[in-house]
């Protein structure tokens, strides 16, 4: 029972539950969480995320992969994914935990969510050379010397998070399967599913795990704690664009008996300054280390693929 209440007092932290902030209401939008979260506005202090990773970094030869410890096991129980109005959180109970990579201390996994964009635009919340992702999925560690959430947000280093682009394919992913099919259960705020637990590893970029870009940040929704050491893999991972669209289409902000269904989409925070701050590539990044001309490609083939897509959902 202490466990489950942990975990649900780690859902509305870090992805909050509450009315009081928004992403399309001028009042409550990201550039105004400052009015109600003062940690939240973005002039006060220098380490908000997200931010665009760019070619302004320094290479770092000492970041190696990362320990995922239990990613690529099949734990015993229930995973619960759950809408709770703002993203589509998946707790994932015990058994796993991040260390290594240059992360001061071992993180214990507790959650993942995803920000998204819409059927018309992209959603990441970190961009890679200005390039914006159709989504980004972010897995959340606290430092396992902290007892709880509360405890890691004191901690200038409590919180490590591993974020991960998606990008949109032809191909159907059979890992976010679980996921995927579950979506429609939780298609109003407040509605919880059970997912039988899979290796967590299966939803990462696996062949590219020592490419990545580090930095000091904050939480991306608020209190937007600048507690965060970032891990933002440059490679993406795959969905098809029928999985995408139960994401942009299919999941709302609203429960169920609200009078007006509002669709979530475009939940993703303003990108924000560096302000100087040291952001770090793994000694095996490859795209922002090597010019533009990949990056202008990715962008380009990226563009090409959203048309063909969306043209085709449109004929069928």
């Amino acid at each position: 029972m202490m466990l489950l209440l942990m975990l649900m007092l780690s859902v509305v932290l870090l992805a909050h539950s509450d009315d009081d902030f928004c992403y399309d209401e001028e009042h409550c939008d990201p550039y105004a969480w400052g009015d109600n979260y003062p940690s939240c506005h973005p002039l006060l202090d220098s380490h908000h995320s997200p931010i665009n990773l760019d070619h302004q970094l320094m290479k770092n030869d000492s970041l190696d992969s990362l320990n995922l410890e239990g990613f690529n096991l099949t734990h015993k129980g229930q995973w619960w994914l759950t809408n709770q109005g703002h993203s589509v959180v998946l707790e994932v109970g015990n058994g796993m935990q991040v260390s290594g990579g240059g992360l001061p201390g071992t993180y214990r996994t507790i959650q993942l969510h995803f920000h998204w964009g819409s059927v018309s635009s992209n959603g990441s919340e970190h961009t890679l050379d200005h390039l914006r992702f159709p989504m980004e999925m972010h897995i959340v560690n606290i430092k396992s010397t902290h007892p709880n959430l509360t405890s890691a947000l004191e901690d200038p280093t409590g919180i490590a998070v591993l974020g991960i682009f998606v990008d949109v394919t032809y191909l159907h992913n059979e890992n976010f399967q679980s996921i995927s099919s579950a979506l429609p259960s939780v298609a109003y705020k407040g509605q919880t599913k059970s997912i039988r637990p899979f290796p967590l590893v299966n939803l990462l970029p696996q062949n590219n795990l020592t490419q990545y870009y580090r930095y000091h940040g904050s939480l991306t929704t608020p209190p937007c704690s600048q507690v965060v050491l970032w891990t933002v893999y440059e490679v993406p991972v795959y969905i098809s664009w029928a999985q995408f669209e139960q994401f942009v289409s299919g999941i709302y902000s609203t429960e169920e008996e609200a009078a007006n269904h509002v669709l979530l989409h475009d939940n993703y925070r303003h990108i924000h300054p560096t302000y100087g701050r040291s952001v770090y590539a793994s000694k095996d990044a490859k795209l922002l280390t090597n010019g533009v001309s990949s990056l202008a490609l990715l962008n380009l083939l990226n563009v090409l693929l959203l048309l063909i897509f969306k043209h085709l959902a449109f004929c069928i």
